[in-house]
């Protein structure tokens, strides 16, 4: 009898197919969040009117914006809730290290990023469907989301990185939360000192990595922003399992 000891590659493979089948809650989750915040966005993201004696006219503008903070949100919260203790304890099912957790983490959540981003953008379509058949409201623009098919994509592919960024985000945060309860407190007032404190750190670096006009440099700096808290949270986990 011979024993032959995984792959890492394979070991990964197995946790990740796991997960998508034990962790479903987290997609009925992202259903449920996406179909409020469509509830929320009925009202539309702005509106102008104009009338006279003879004729009102009340325009309203609609967008996929709403829908996709809630699920930036949505993103964030299920990150942490992969660093938690019960999610952890899931992975001593597999011959497993804190690398294939990790990793198997990571591509979950790139895959929650991809059906978040692409259902985020299609739920302008649906939320347009909508005011138009059920509300009885009259487009002046086309009904279609994708009458532009580059911009479409684009807005996509944007959604997809901004929404696995916060999932870096909160992975990060939930790493530093299991390694000392006392970040819980400290976290929110760095926050809140970095956005509001007389230099406002918080907001200079969210202008660098969002005010770019270039394309391929946003993208670059998305991904470099992604690896540095997805390679930050690794090592704080080896660091948890060393304490642990």
């Amino acid at each position: 009898m011979s024993l032959s000891n995984p792959s890492l590659g394979h070991v990964v493979k197995q946790q990740f197919v796991y997960k998508l089948k034990a962790y479903q809650q987290a997609f009925i989750s992202l259903v449920i969040v996406q179909g409020i915040a469509i509830l929320f966005s009925i009202g539309g993201v702005g509106m102008m009117g104009s009338g006279s004696q003879s004729i009102n006219i009340s325009v309203k503008y609609y967008s996929a914006d709403i829908v996709v903070v809630f699920t930036l949100l949505w993103g964030f919260i299920t990150a942490i809730n992969l660093t938690t203790k019960a999610y952890r304890y899931d992975d001593f099912a597999f011959v497993t290290n804190r690398i294939s957790s990790n990793l198997s983490n990571i591509l979950f959540l790139l895959t929650g990023s991809v059906i978040g981003g692409v259902t985020a953008m299609l739920s302008a379509s649906l939320l347009k469907i909508i005011m138009v058949y059920v509300l009885n409201y009259q487009f002046v623009a086309p009904l279609s989301t994708m009458g532009v098919p580059v911009e479409f994509m684009l807005g996509i592919l944007t959604t997809c990185l901004y929404l696995f960024l916060f999932c870096a985000l909160g992975y990060f945060v939930g790493m530093l939360v299991q390694i000392h309860k006392l970040f819980i407190v400290i976290l929110p007032a760095v926050l809140l000192g970095g956005a509001f404190g007389k230099e406002k750190l918080f907001i200079k670096l969210l202008g660098i990595l969002f005010t770019e006009s270039s394309l391929s440099i946003f993208i670059v700096k998305i991904i470099v922003a992604i690896a540095l808290l997805f390679y930050s949270s690794v090592i704080l986990s080896n660091r948890m399992e060393v304490r642990s």
